[in-house]
């Protein structure tokens, strides 16, 4: 049977932090402050929670050095109480384990080669000459091309799909809905006709990558489009052809990412932003929401460009003004010129 209580101090032997108060109190699961109950462990991450501590009916709490005196329940102290937070949870809620085995509706095709160890749900489509790895999950309704890839312990939630000779790394997760591999927007104009161009490009996915619902990576036209490692995708993003996204970025809901876009390592790019085609973008660059980049970063740091919302009569008079800049800078800079003349004249 599966062990679900756990004390503080085995906790802290595991993961580290001070203990204060009772180490033997036990916690079963990770709740907010707010939801907390008896058996639940909560973190306090940020200060302006920090009136939840009156309140909450938590058995244990994880907090930093400077709330270590905030309140008398037991407690763990930690450098960062949101870190700590996610490693406990993963501890507490592992996933689940994989059963190894093929459905009978499953469609293998010829040459693929299934590990013994991985699960093939119902009505998964394999394509021929494709290699599944060792603990991999691959769910209900998944498609996969010919000539695929993936590695160890790789997830695949219920109708991802995989087009041919693509290449994923180990311990991916893909979510319900994501498309790997589909055509670029690879179009040239021929004598008033669009002239559609072969994508001849894979994805290739590097380890420990996470992709939200329905979130989409082309392949590339003629070189590879290339997510690295660690990168953790949120729903509902588009990855056009020959992009490259670094180890370690983060990119939340709803980003329109163009073709040849080059993303740096360690970003953190914000939802609906939207990055134009053929742009680089440094290393440890963050990016406000619903900012639109329109030519390269070359610096670490934040960037925003987000026009701030007012009532809709405001935003009117303000979007008028805004089509007239142009002609309001040039009567500047002739003010500022017809200015420095009279100052001359003096």
């Amino acid at each position: 049977m599966k062990r679900t209580d756990y004390s503080l101090k085995e906790i802290a032997a595991r993961f580290g932090g001070l203990l204060l108060d009772s180490t033997e109190t036990t916690v079963n699961q990770i709740a907010t402050l707010e939801n907390a109950q008896v058996g639940h462990l909560t973190f306090l991450a940020s200060a302006k929670y920090r009136p939840l501590l009156a309140t909450t009916h938590a058995s244990a709490i994880i907090v930093g050095l400077a709330d270590a005196e905030a309140t008398s329940l037991p407690r763990i102290v930690c450098d960062n109480p949101y870190v700590y937070f996610a490693k406990v949870s993963a501890f507490l809620n592992p996933p689940a384990l994989v059963v190894p085995g093929i459905h009978p509706s499953a469609v293998i095709e010829e040459g693929a080669y299934i590990d013994p160890t991985a699960h093939i749900g119902p009505n998964v489509v394999i394509g021929a000459d494709t290699k599944i790895g060792a603990g991999c999950a691959i769910m209900a309704g998944c498609s996969i091309g010919a000539g695929v890839t993936i590695g160890v312990d790789a997830c695949l939630y219920p109708r991802v799909v995989i087009y041919h000779n693509c290449v994923l790394g180990n311990r991916l997760i893909a979510h319900s809905g994501v498309v790997i591999g589909s055509d670029g927007f690879g179009i040239a104009m021929n004598e008033g006709r669009w002239l559609k161009i072969p994508q001849i490009g894979r994805v290739v996915i590097g380890d420990d990558v996470e992709i939200g619902a329905n979130t989409t990576i082309d392949r590339g036209a003629l070189d590879d489009t290339v997510i690295e490692e660690g990168v953790k995708l949120d729903n509902l993003i588009q990855i056009a052809h020959n992009v490259r996204i670094g180890a370690h970025t983060a990119i939340a809901g709803c980003v329109g990412i163009a073709g040849s876009a080059i993303i740096g390592r360690h970003c953190r790019i914000g939802g609906g932003t939207g990055i134009l085609g053929h742009t680089q973008i440094s290393d440890h660059v963050e990016i406000s929401s619903y900012t639109m980049i329109g030519k390269s970063i070359r610096e670490p740091g934040t960037y925003t460009g987000i026009f701030p919302f007012s009532s809709h009569e405001v935003w009117r008079k303000n979007a008028a003004q805004l089509r007239h800049l142009d002609e309001l800078a040039n009567k500047i800079k002739t003010l500022q010129q017809e200015i420095e003349i009279l100052r001359k004249e003096r």
